[in-house]
């Protein structure tokens, strides 16, 4: 259970730090937040973050296996960087429609899945 808790943990923090580092770039279409300044949306970035945080440490530790959980450092940092770009991906084509999946990011995954493969080759 340890490893689904790490991952889905970590997949719900990245949505949040995704949502906390691009969302605010769909924020001019939104007419409550089109007179808002930089600190403003700082601070907003900021308090979506703090959700990733919420999520992001349990998850570490859970699947820490320096606290009886399954993987090494190593491993949870590659999880971590897939799962990273697998919530980006479908981020940035639900809300963005200009962004576009094309073949070298189909190509660059692959290289991504092989860097997992050698990661938790023993």
């Amino acid at each position: 259970m340890k490893p689904l808790y790490t991952i889905l943990l970590l997949i719900g923090s990245n949505t949040f730090m995704t949502f906390a580092w691009y969302g605010h770039l769909k924020f001019k279409e939104m007419s409550w937040s089109q007179n808002l300044g930089l600190v403003s949306i700082i601070l907003i970035s900021w308090g979506v973050a703090l959700f990733e945080y919420i999520l992001q440490v349990p998850a570490n530790r859970i699947g820490s296996n320096e606290y009886g959980g399954p993987f090494s450092l190593m491993q949870l940092k590659v999880i971590q960087e897939v799962i990273t770009l697998s919530v980006f991906v479908v981020f940035s084509l639900v809300f963005f429609k200009e962004e576009t999946f094309r073949l070298n990011h189909v190509i660059g995954f692959f290289f991504l899945i092989l860097a997992v493969y050698f990661i938790f080759k023993k």
